[in-house]
């Protein structure tokens, strides 16, 4: 009889795993596992309050009024960075990608990050090339940091060179992959980097040095412009236009080299005169 009573007291209880096998497997077929998409949480986080604005991290550092971030603060950005972004980004000027120079765009892919568009987030096989280039140069001529490296470091993270920094970057930079598209994720470092000579942003930089914008830029102009970022304040051409003329150079075989440009459409850009708005005195 206790046999009996037992067997009938888990008869329910299997019942009730059966159903869940039943619902659980359509549920994920039919697209369930869209809550485990990075992408679902950015969603969620449209319904928070949006964060105050403040300024990118690369333009705070000297901010002595800044409060350090907490652990919750970071954890935060990472679940709903979609959210964070734009607490950082000012879209007053900001520039969409369609309205950018192409010469400009290829440029910058080029000279900045030429697997931009295969790796996703974190490129170790660009360590290796940027560190044959710089032997090639002699000098500090690419980065091993990404693009998206690159963004998430100039919006929210310090310029600390600590472990516990550099994992933060990686981390950010998987996650800015996964919720953002390659262009979106270009349109938005083109449009808060620091150009030299005080210029934040494409739209600043392309009106400050040749009065025009960022669509009209010529390749020439393009190729100088994308060679800036690298270090603003060597590379602006009011600074010192032969520094800026030799990154130029710089940049232009990049693009030959990833096959953006020809040889002979490098070369003639590369004696092509640059008619800046103003000299710096």
């Amino acid at each position: 009889m206790k046999k009996t009573a037992r067997r009938r007291q888990f008869r329910p209880l299997r019942f009730l795993a059966f159903l869940l096998i039943v619902f659980a497997v359509p549920f994920f077929l039919m697209g369930g596992l869209a809550i485990f998409s990075p992408r679902t949480w950015q969603g969620v986080g449209d319904f928070l309050p949006a964060l105050p604005k403040q300024m990118p991290a690369a333009l705070a550092a000297n901010d002595s009024s800044m409060l350090p971030e907490t652990a919750s603060q970071r954890l935060s950005r990472i679940i709903f960075l979609r959210r964070a972004v734009n607490s950082r980004v000012d879209r007053t000027d900001f520039v969409a990608i369609d309205k950018m120079s192409e010469d400009l765009v290829h440029a910058v892919v080029a000279v900045e990050d030429r697997r931009f568009y295969e790796h996703h987030g974190v490129d170790v096989t660009g360590v290796a090339r940027a560190a044959l280039v710089n032997l090639q140069y002699g000098e500090i001529e690419e980065g091993a940091s990404t693009i998206t490296q690159q963004l998430v470091k100039n919006l929210f993270l310090s310029q600390d060179q600590t472990l516990a920094r550099k994992a933060e970057e990686v981390v950010l930079a998987l996650d800015m992959e996964a919720n953002y598209s390659k262009d979106e994720i270009l349109e938005l470092y083109l449009n808060t980097i620091y150009y030299g000579s005080g210029f934040y942003g494409l739209a600043a930089a392309s009106d400050g040095y040749f009065g025009k914008a960022p669509r009209d830029l010529a390749l020439p102009e393009a190729a100088m412009i994308a060679g800036i970022p690298n270090a603003p304040s060597l590379y602006s051409p009011y600074e010192d236009f032969i520094l800026a003329k030799k990154r130029q150079i710089v940049v232009l075989d990049a693009m030959v080299a990833a096959g953006y440009i020809s040889t002979d459409l490098a070369e003639d850009a590369k004696i092509k005169p640059i008619s800046l708005v103003h000299v710096k005195k």
